[in-house]
């Protein structure tokens, strides 16, 4: 009896002793929010380089279209529910959630280098001079165009042209019975998404958002002539169904040879010159964004940012990935497996210093010279109480923001009249501002 007492015991000890090392050594896995972009896919891809390299920790996607990825990430980090570790945000959240002590700032130290990263997109992403939103890719917006068409129609487009010029060469590159649609631009409603480029339209055109006293400006003559410009062209020279198109969508449709000219993010290019994706590699050319009465604000600036909420359980690990995906070795990494044309871009100098990306990439020079020419302190005619291009830099925003995209969508579907549509606008956003106590 006291031999197999024994036993049971050494038995028992090992059992326990094996569930414990069992217990220590399972892996962490990290939830990661991210957008259904071209770059964040590809990464996707690449996750396995990271989890080789460290052992015990996997990765969860949670991969959503970009509206519904901001409303997700906002609830979750408003109730602190704590559904992810990491989360792909952009300039517009980071500071503002930073500020709350929603969020963990960055670890930037030893070989990560922070001072590689461009100065304007550090700072966009930064509070109180601490990076809170690790870049994984930044852009700005410009004109993509297919040279070959302009060409043929006896058209030019050249560095920042007007608005106005931009539309003569859509009109003139038309051709709906072939297929090819002489603009494309986002129509989908959304503060990222519609509103982000009417946004720099009305800035083109000498509009702005809020007047110094913070009053809204949505029904202003230049919002007016601004908007009814961009629902008149799109609707003349776009697409059908317009209002379901945002970035993805006009992506596909230019690398299908559908589109003339597409004017959005700088990012794109990277897509739309690359030979294994876009029917028409060989055809694009860039320009800078077009402007109207101001150049101020006719360019956005934005970063897709990786960013670790408080909530996260995993810290420690949760670093490792956001310094990994933000790395300069990433960068090598991606030009290893997809060539030096697919890094993700305006994050880091030393990219654009790179002769093997300045050789790959027949987009490097524009992208950069938008990028740098994007200055989200001075983006309007007149002067303003925010800053930010193509976003508003208040919490307010992000409602505004998109039912003013909403009430657009509505007027280049037709339904509403676009003096009526701002005008709608217009009052939800007065009654907002002063429920917010801003007068």
């Amino acid at each position: 009896m006291k031999n197999f007492a024994k036993a049971a015991l050494v038995i028992g000890t090992s059992c326990a002793a094996t569930m414990l090392t069992t217990d220590a050594i399972a892996d962490t896995v990290l939830t990661v929010a991210t957008v259904n972009n071209g770059q964040m896919i590809q990464m996707q891809k690449l996750t396995p380089e990271f989890e080789k390299a460290n052992p015990g920790i996997k990765i969860k996607w949670v991969t959503l279209p970009e509206t519904q990825l901001r409303q997700n990430l906002t609830q979750d980090i408003a109730n602190k529910s704590g559904l992810y570790d990491i989360m792909t945000i952009g300039m517009y959240n980071t500071p503002i959630w930073a500020k709350r002590g929603w969020l963990s700032p960055i670890n930037t130290s030893g070989k990560y280098d922070v001072k590689d990263l461009i100065p304007s997109i550090r700072q966009g992403l930064s509070y109180k001079d601490k990076l809170y939103g690790a870049p994984f890719y930044g852009e700005s917006s410009m004109v993509m165009y297919r040279k070959d068409l302009v060409e043929k129609a006896g058209m030019k487009i050249t560095d920042r042209d007007k608005w106005t010029h931009i539309e003569k060469v859509a009109k003139a590159i038309n051709d709906p019975k072939k297929g090819i649609y002489g603009i494309c631009l986002r129509g989908k409603a959304g503060w990222g998404a519609n509103t982000a480029l009417v946004t720099t339209i009305v800035n083109a055109f000498g509009g702005r958002w809020f007047d110094m006293k913070w009053h809204p400006q949505i029904d202003s003559p230049e919002w007016k002539k601004a908007v009814t410009f961009y629902v008149n062209m799109l609707r003349k020279y776009g697409p059908p169904g317009a209002t379901s198109d945002n970035f993805n969508q006009d992506l596909a449709l230019f690398e299908q040879g559908k589109c003339g000219i597409w004017v959005d993010a700088t990012i794109a290019a990277s897509f739309v010159s690359n030979p294994k994706e876009s029917k028409v590699a060989d055809k694009v050319a860039f320009a800078q964004a077009p402007y109207e009465v101001t150049k101020k604000g006719s360019n956005w600036l934005w970063s897709w940012a990786l960013a670790i909420p408080v909530t996260s359980k995993h810290q420690a690990d949760a670093q490792k990935f956001v310094r990994w995906a933000t790395s300069k070795g990433y960068i090598k990494l991606v030009a290893k497996h997809y060539g030096w044309a697919s890094v993700p871009t305006g994050t880091r100098e030393s990219t654009y210093a790179n002769p093997n990306f300045q050789k790959a990439a027949i987009f490097a020079k524009a992208e950069f010279t938008a990028i740098k020419s994007a200055n989200p302190e001075d983006s309007t005619l007149k002067p303003v109480p925010y800053k930010g291009i193509q976003f508003v830099s208040i919490p307010e925003f992000q409602s505004i923001g998109t039912i003013t995209g909403q009430m657009i969508s509505t007027a280049l579907a037709g339904k509403m009249s676009v003096d009526q549509a701002l005008e709608n606008a217009q009052k939800i956003a007065e009654r907002q501002m002063r429920a917010a106590g801003y007068y």
